[in-house]
């Protein structure tokens, strides 16, 4: 694998591919059940079929994934909506500062508005060229590639815009509010 360093950042390794992590067994789901419920300080709440959310325009990007526990993989390709499609239909209150996303497992994870309407923030659907695969969060999880990969909620079915923080599972853990793997910023101090 050739690697570049400057696109590594401080303390990452990188490796083939991606470690699978969860907090528990992979939820399952019938598709047909499937409801993402967008809420919170907004003008206009979504909750949207498997359907409904196949049928907004979707983009691909390509980006390298860090994860907080030192392995970084270079570009991975995925697909979904970019997340400001979201944005730009629900139209946040002026003072969110912050989206709680939630996931099906019971994992959620706090994130800036700032990261989380970056133009490369995606909810995906596939990963490589694929559909996800269930250990990678099917059918759809959230991509903030400019954050530690704990950012990247898997199974995502509902997100919440919010004025104040609130922490998600590894945020009340110690982990680091914004989770930025360019200033190292793994753990809050």
């Amino acid at each position: 694998m050739t690697t570049q360093p400057d696109r590594l950042p401080p303390g990452q390794t990188w490796l083939a591919k991606p470690i699978v992590y969860d907090i528990g067994p992979v939820p399952s789901l019938d598709l047909t059940d499937f409801r993402l419920r967008v809420h919170g300080a907004v003008l206009h709440s979504l909750d949207l079929s498997w359907a409904d959310l196949q049928a907004l325009p979707s983009t691909q990007i390509v980006r390298d994934f860090h994860c907080v526990t030192t392995w970084s993989v270079q570009n991975i390709s995925w697909t979904g909506i970019q997340v400001r499609e979201m944005v730009d239909r629900v139209l946040p209150d002026p003072e969110v500062r912050w989206v709680m996303v939630r996931s099906r497992d019971g994992y959620a994870t706090s994130i800036p508005i700032e990261d989380f309407r970056r133009p490369d923030s995606l909810l995906a659907f596939r990963m490589n060229g694929v559909a996800l695969a269930p250990e990678h969060g099917w059918p759809v999880r959230l991509v903030v590639p400019s954050l530690y990969a704990w950012k990247s909620a898997k199974y995502v079915h509902e997100i919440e815009f919010l004025s104040r923080r609130q922490r998600g599972y590894w945020e009340e853990r110690g982990y680091h509010d914004r989770g930025d793997p360019w200033s190292a910023e793994r753990y809050r101090v």
